[in-house]
């Protein structure tokens, strides 16, 4: 018999006024590639500058799931290869991030579970895609470009879709 075991990767956008590495406007709703910078770009010359305010949300996350709160943490270029991502790379966090730990206690028919996390690290979205513009073609919009995100990641420890639900809903209560 199997055994279902589940553990997840989830990607949180952070509600910042701007970008994770640059001063552009992260507002939901502005027309296509109207809130993309140089720096989003991956211009030749522009230095990223990271958003005090993505640290100040991803340590609350941390507090908030009893997570150690690293004194230093990295930021690297992930290389990637995909037309909404122009400057072909991602910068994120891997090797020491800013939440290291932590736990999210769940209730599942009348259950408490713990489910550990691994981490919780900071890093850019990518641009979008969009496939039903134009016929035979794609379109690029870049305004989400270098939105700042938090990845999260669990343990392995979940056993069914019913705790994966109520992990995702207690994370979204955050």
């Amino acid at each position: 018999m199997w055994e279902s075991v589940i553990g997840l990767e989830i990607h949180v956008q952070l509600n910042t006024k701007s970008k994770i590495f640059s001063p552009a406007s992260t507002d939901f709703g502005a027309p296509q590639n109207t809130q993309a910078c140089a720096i989003d770009l991956g211009m030749p010359g522009v230095l990223p500058v990271l958003n005090e305010e993505a640290v100040i949300m991803a340590v609350k996350f941390g507090i908030a799931v009893g997570s150690d709160i690293l004194d230093n943490s990295i930021f690297a270029r992930k290389n990637y290869f995909y037309p909404d991502l122009p400057k072909g790379y991602q910068i994120s966090q891997y090797e020491i991030p800013i939440v290291s730990g932590g736990c999210m206690e769940i209730i599942t028919n009348g259950k408490s579970k713990t489910i550990n996390l691994t981490r919780a690290h900071l890093e850019e979205d990518a641009g979008k895609s969009i496939h039903d513009l134009y016929p035979n073609e794609s379109a690029i919009d870049l305004n989400r470009a270098g939105t700042p995100l938090i990845e999260i990641v669990s343990e392995p420890e979940m056993a069914n879709a019913e705790e994966a639900v109520q992990y995702l809903k207690n994370i979204h209560s955050l």
